[in-house]
C-alpha cells in the first residue's frame, strides 16, 4: 500500500507561517505581553503595570501583534482592551510556559 504524498507546497506554506510566528515571539516585549495576554484580556494600562513596558515602546508591541493578526482588540469607553485571537500562538504560548515558567515554590531541575 502507498503512502500518501506529502504536500510539499502546503509543506513550505505551513514551514513559512510557523516562521512568521516564532519571528514575532522572538521580541522580549512582545513575548511578555502575549504572556500576560494568554491569562485573559487586558487594557492598555493594565498590559503596562504587568510587564513594565512603557509608552511608545507598548503602542508600537502591540500594532506589531495587532498588524500579525495575534491579537485582536475591542473598546468599551476610553479602554482598549487586548486579547490573544491566534490559538497557534496560544498554543505555542503554552508550550514556552511550561518549559521556562516555574510555578512560586517549585525549583527547576537541572539539564544534564
Amino acid at each position: 500500500m502507498d503512502e500518501p504524498l506529502v504536500d510539499k507546497v502546503a509543506m513550505r506554506e505551513a514551514a513559512e507561517s510557523a516562521c512568521a510566528l516564532m519571528k514575532v515571539l522572538s521580541n522580549p516585549d512582545r513575548m511578555l505581553l502575549l504572556c500576560e495576554l494568554a491569562e485573559g484580556e487586558r487594557n492598555v494600562g493594565e498590559l503596562q503595570d504587568a510587564v513594565g513596558v512603557q509608552q511608545p515602546t507598548l503602542s508600537q508591541q502591540l500594532a506589531v501583534l495587532r498588524e500579525e493578526n495575534l491579537v485582536e482588540t475591542r473598546r468599551e469607553g476610553k479602554n482598549i482592551y487586548y486579547s490573544i485571537a491566534s490559538p497557534q500562538a496560544m498554543a505555542v504560548l503554552q508550550v514556552l510556559y511550561a518549559q521556562f515558567c516555574v510555578p512560586t515554590g517549585k525549583t527547576r531541575r537541572s539539564r544534564k
